[in-house]
């Protein structure tokens, strides 16, 4: 959601501001715009649209210079126009924000009064008129920007430049990320890592409440009182390759192929099959803590909200602790009960998830203990969590999450199994055999992948069907609702996830001989109940595609067309039945012809509630 880059140093910043936006397009957004201090003054240039048109622009009007910010928008204040586009400029200062300006209404009346113009419908033009405002004062950038925020309420990262101070970038942070890459006598700022990586793997992380002031010459962070911070810039260890597209179509193609390796490289250095054992390096919690557990709640959001569900089946089933899922979104508005028993475990890809955020800090409020899950090191959640389990899945930049979502599962089947050791509810042996499951799951996740070529001819049959239906049981049902919800957002289909003993409960009355139905019916516990549920969707004539176990003869007549897995473990399923579904999602909308990699009105990472 928006996306920051910025640069201060001895070398031309433009097409390295151009290049970060193009590395942050993942993130989804309506407009994009850069601000040079050129020499002379500030030269702005931004478009609605997508980057191609600010390339276009910026080749009929040139600008350079060594210092700059740049921005990509995805509207909430205003609709997307050239106008509305960041950076916004108020006299001598321009600024890029992300976020959300709460008490912008009254800041903007403030401001009118006081003479000043808007010329935008965003609530970030006010930091603008803030900072031009307190500088023309006589303040200096970085006093002016320490005036500004005491001004603030809401959430947001934003860098200002001035014309009145050459080289000078003022950076913000409350509740939204920002990086800063430390170089060779240059700095670049970015809301998220992949732009930094081709020029730098020294990075700080900026924490709430905190000031960042760089020239060519260097870096000092304060917070907002002024007070000095001291913090070494951590080695990140992902490549700048890690971040391109790899000779694949789509950084979703991409990245659904790349799930074995993400998934065996969070299990890497953690299992001990042999003691049976699970060990991690940053959670800080000794065993009679977590034998004294009485509840475990699981907060998330979308597609990890999906990885959740499935986490409640492990954790029940293995360690024997009563799970609560819960939407960020939702959980702090029910005041919610919490105790000190109770283990929250916020999941999230970019660790900066904002309604998952405000449900780690209201669960912790009243008195939890916090256990993150997340991918990006020194994160928000990751930081404000009492321990966290990192999924190394590597930059994921495609939207719909799929990479993210089994590193997720592979962290939770983990958490499991060590509350499990640590609660004694699974001896040694018993762990050993889950782990032996989960050494074996990256080379069955490769033969899974392999059924590529089967599943888009499936997509081409179904190619003008305007609705899909998705059925599992138990362990399956939350990979139904993630099949669906892939479907939806990257084809623009819909598509529903349903439990597959409710259908006849509602959903039944929605089959005819028009709606495809997709049944995971693998081997397992409710595999004789699921086969009746398919039976009864081929009654109603629905066009059933069944997802089941090699060597399961009896679904060839049941279904038009059936993919089959490799057998594998109950809690190992999950992970292979995934994947046919994020192939049919993608597929799909290559046929259909949508923007897979940054699908309308989605963005990657989502900041803001």
């Amino acid at each position: 959601m928006c996306g920051i880059v910025g640069y201060t140093g001895r070398k031309q910043c433009v097409q390295a501001l151009l290049e970060g936006l193009g590395k942050l397009e993942y993130r989804g957004y309506d407009s994009a715009g850069i601000a040079v201090q050129d020499g002379v003054g500030l030269a702005v240039r931004k478009k609605e649209g997508k980057l191609a048109r600010l390339l276009e622009l910026v080749a009929r009007e040139p600008v350079s210079g060594t210092c700059g910010v740049g921005h990509t928008r995805w509207a909430t204040h205003g609709r997307p126009s050239d106008e509305n586009a960041h950076p916004h400029r108020s006299g001598a200062v321009a600024v890029v924000h992300n976020g959300i300006i709460e008490n912008h209404q009254a800041l903007r009346k403030c401001l009118t009064e006081a003479g000043r113009t808007f010329r935008s419908e965003t609530d970030s033009e006010a930091i603008a008129h803030l900072l031009d405002a307190f500088t023309s004062a006589g303040l200096p950038l970085e006093a002016a920007v320490r005036r500004a925020v005491a001004e603030l309420k809401g959430s947001y990262a934003f860098l200002a430049i001035s014309e009145k101070e050459p080289g000078t970038v003022v950076g913000a942070r409350m509740n939204c990320p920002m990086v800063v890459g430390v170089g060779d006598k240059e700095t670049f700022f970015a809301s998220d890592l992949p732009p930094l990586l081709s020029h730098t793997r020294q990075a700080l992380f900026l924490e709430d409440r905190e000031i960042v002031v760089a020239w060519p010459e260097g870096v000092r962070l304060t917070d907002f009182a002024g007070n000095l911070k001291h913090r070494t810039p951590q080695t990140i260890d992902w490549s700048p390759v890690m971040a391109e597209k790899g000779g694949y179509r789509h950084f979703m193609l991409k990245e659904i192929h790349e799930q074995p390796r993400a998934v065996l490289d969070t299990l890497s250095g953690r299992m001990l099959p042999k003691s049976g054992e699970v060990v991690f390096e940053t959670l800080p919690f000794p065993g009679e803590r977590l034998r004294g557990l009485k509840k475990v709640l699981i907060v998330a959001c979308g597609t990890s909200w999906h990885a959740g569900l499935v986490g409640k089946f492990m954790i029940e089933g293995l360690a024997r602790v009563p799970v609560e899922v819960d939407l960020g979104s939702e959980y702090r508005y029910r005041d919610p009960v919490v105790d000190e028993g109770t283990l929250c475990v916020p999941i999230s890809q970019s660790g900066e998830t904002a309604d998952t955020l405000a449900g780690l800090r209201e669960a912790r409020g009243k008195g939890a203990i916090a256990i993150s899950i997340c991918n990006v090191v020194s994160s928000t959640i990751a930081r404000e969590a009492d321990g966290v389990i990192y999924t190394r899945a590597g930059p994921e930049i495609g939207v719909a999450s799929t990479k993210a979502f089994t590193t997720q599962l592979a962290a939770l089947h983990l958490l499991a199994l060590h509350l499990a050791a640590a609660r004694g509810t699974r001896s040694g042996p018993e762990v050993s055999t889950h782990l032996r499951d989960l050494e074996e799951l990256p080379r069955k996740m490769e033969e899974v992948l392999k059924l590529e070529a089967a599943i888009a001819a499936i997509a081409r049959k179904y190619e003008d069907t305007r609705g899909f239906l998705f059925l599992g049981r138990g362990l399956s049902y939350p990979i139904a609702l993630e099949g669906a919800l892939k479907l939806k957002e990257i084809s623009y289909i819909h598509a529903e996830g349903y439990p597959a003993g409710e259908m006849k409960h509602s959903l039944i009355a929605l089959i005819d001989e028009r709606m495809p139905v997709l049944v995971l019916c693998a081997k397992g516990e409710t595999y004789e109940k699921t086969l009746s549920n398919m039976e009864e969707a081929r009654a109603r004539g629905g066009r059933v595609i069944a997802v089941g176990t090699e060597g399961d003869g009896v679904l060839a007549g049941k279904a038009e067309d059936v993919l089959y897995l490799p057998p594998c473990g109950r809690y190992t399923l999950p992970f292979l039945e995934v994947v046919p579904l994020q192939f049919l999602a993608y597929h799909m909308a290559v046929i259909k012809g949508t923007d897979v990699d940054q699908p309308r009105n989605l963005a990657k990472s989502v900041t803001v509630e």
